[in-house]
């Protein structure tokens, strides 16, 4: 699929045109939050879809809702864009108000109802690249997600549970409007043994991992920080330093016009050249994101090449240590969201470029 480039609205109604279809329809909070510039339907936390659809004609725009929600969508949300709202009572049927305005209309849709035609991956696409406004957007929550994992790290004490590093952690982005949409914590040998572990009650004797997922105006932005209590075992000091190998090649093969697949084989040759060859298969490598903690997952067999101004999470992992950071990619170069400056870091030679990666905090 070409490229569609201009605001998110603009990049629809290409869409619309292109497609020859009547118009588009959106029920996720992702899209709602794109298409609007960073407003938010939801209600529930816990759930993709939220409580105003937005259906977008060639030539009208409606926001579909109860009465309840209307007021707050309307004043809070939607307020000069542009939408004309239809709402309804709370026990009526939603997509009945939906499948009324839509009669005998072809309809793209980025969640199954009726007749609604499915483009499923092209539909998403449309919101791969990021405008300069979102790229503001992005810069800040990334850099408050990073800050608060940091001096989480930085403030946690030994005897602490992995509930309590995440109640921690959690305090300092919600005062911020931002929503945790994930956040793991491991402690000593839960790092070692687990690459997606939650949060428990066992308390930190030496050695955490705290990771987050940030989401604010949509956008999800998504940090991985380690901090370890004492010198660091000599396992764990030489696999951070392979692990910086890995991570450095994958961001660094990550430019505009290379194909994603291609930048996975990149990091199973540097899996390989350190001595830990298959462990990529114990954890998912990454990919786009954007308004998903990843847009979709990067597999070998992987569609689609790296596009300028689109956001990229690589986690590379081996046994005891990951990697993750947000970073842009740029037409001269990346950039990486999450950087603060605050941290410790590795320096690390590639190809005769220098990259700040980060270290584990000792304490």
């Amino acid at each position: 699929m070409e490229t569609i480039v201009g605001t998110p609205l603009e990049k629809v109604k290409q869409f619309i045109a292109d497609k020859q279809i009547d118009g588009v329809f959106f029920r996720k909070r992702s899209n709602f939050a794109w298409v609007t510039g960073g407003k938010d339907n939801h209600i529930v936390n816990t759930t993709e879809e939220g409580v105003a659809d937005l259906l977008i004609l060639a030539d009208k725009k409606y926001c579909i809702t109860s009465k309840m929600e209307s007021a707050r969508i309307h004043d809070e949300e939607l307020l000069g864009l542009g939408y004309e709202f239809m709402t309804l009572e709370w026990y009526e049927d939603q997509d009945s108000i939906v499948q009324g305005l839509t009669d005998g209309k072809k309809i793209a849709s980025d969640v199954p109802i009726g007749n609604f035609l499915d483009f499923g991956h092209e539909l998403t696409s449309l919101r791969y690249t990021l405008t300069c406004e979102e790229v503001d957007r992005y810069r800040w929550l990334s850099k408050q997600a990073a800050k608060a994992v940091e001096s989480t790290c930085r403030e946690v004490q030994q005897g602490w549970t992995e509930f309590e590093i995440q109640a921690h952690l959690a305090a300092k982005v919600i005062k911020e409007g931002i929503n945790p949409q994930l956040i793991l914590v491991s402690t000593d040998e839960r790092v070692f043994k687990y690459r997606h572990p939650i949060p428990t009650e066992k308390k930190l004797a030496n050695y955490a991992m705290i990771v987050l997922c940030a989401e604010k105006w949509g956008l999800v932005s998504n940090v991985t920080r380690f901090v370890h209590f004492g010198e660091l075992p000599a396992e764990l000091y030489e696999n951070k330093q392979k692990l910086v190998q890995i991570d450095v090649a994958m961001n660094a093969a990550t430019r505009p016009g290379a194909a994603i697949k291609d930048v996975l084989q990149t990091a199973f040759a540097k899996y390989e050249e350190v001595g830990y060859g298959e462990d990529w298969r114990f954890l998912h490598q990454g990919g786009p994101t954007g308004y998903a903690s990843r847009e979709f997952l990067a597999t070998p067999n992987a569609e689609g090449t790296v596009l300028e101004n689109q956001a990229f999470a690589w986690n590379p992992a081996i046994r005891g240590i990951k990697s993750e950071d947000t970073f842009l990619v740029g037409r001269e170069g990346n950039e990486y969201l999450t950087y603060t400056g605050e941290w410790v870091y590795l320096r690390v030679n590639h190809n005769g470029k220098t990259y700040i990666r980060p270290d584990i905090l000792v304490r």
